[in-house]
């Protein structure tokens, strides 16, 4: 039976993730199904004894043939791998005007303010504009274009790193009735820290003030990107 792979799409993203390449598999039976090995009796060899000319000395374990130059603590440290960092693309500079290809902004213009320590990309619409808040995206996600915004007077504030975007974690563990209960309830809209209100509106107020001077770079902002009949993406020029 030919062996199902699962293909690398980009650096660090495969075909399927992890479930469903298990569905395919069937891996998850081979470990339902695993049968108990038998226990290995340890068996305790004999002492072996050898004659140096009248004195009997009891023999040792052997040395090994060949011992390593390097301890394996060192060779251990010297392996870890570092992690590394994500290169940005040449024609990505802050200020770039970028189209997102892929996910809930598909075919929205942000602005790109600088590259986060993950790798990610801080964006912003502004919001404003047309509704794109200060997220983070790969740069596989998004086409670079040739128009820039200058973007020398927008202050990010230090706080906005990836620990800012990371989701707050909540009580999982519910009684049977609870469970019940919630499925009645109606679904409560996320509420937005004023932290982060008060972040998005500073830059927000830097970005208008500079898009003031160019009102055809502020109607570009707000269009969404899309190809009109005839048109190829490989022919166009960003």
């Amino acid at each position: 039976m030919a062996r199902l792979e699962n293909p690398s799409v980009a650096k660090g993203l495969k075909l399927f993730s992890s479930r469903a390449y298990a569905n395919r598999t069937r891996t998850y039976l081979a470990k339902k199904n695993k049968v108990a090995a038998a226990k290995k009796v340890a068996t305790v060899a004999p002492k072996k004894e050898k004659t140096f000319g009248k004195v009997k000395r009891v023999v040792a374990a052997k040395a090994p043939k060949y011992a390593p130059a390097i301890p394996a603590e060192v060779r251990a440290q010297a392996s870890k791998v570092a992690p590394s960092k994500v290169a940005l693309r040449k024609s990505i500079v802050p200020g770039t005007v970028l189209i997102i290809v892929a996910g809930r902004f598909a075919g929205k213009r942000v602005v790109f303010l600088k590259q986060l320590t993950s790798g990610l990309l801080l964006i912003t619409g502004p919001f404003r504009l047309n509704g794109v808040p200060l997220r983070r995206i790969d740069q596989r996600y998004v086409i670079a274009t040739s128009t820039k915004v200058d973007v020398s007077s927008v202050k990010v504030s230090e706080k906005v790193t990836d620990a800012y975007f990371a989701a707050e974690k909540k009580a999982t563990k519910k009684t049977e009735d609870a469970f019940f209960q919630d499925e009645k309830k109606q679904v409560e809209k996320k509420k937005i820290s004023e932290t982060r209100v008060a972040d998005q509106k500073s830059v927000d107020t830097a970005i208008l003030a500079v898009l003031k001077k160019d009102k055809a770079l502020t109607l570009y902002l707000k269009t969404k990107f899309f190809l009109r009949k005839g048109e190829f993406p490989h022919n166009l020029k960003f």
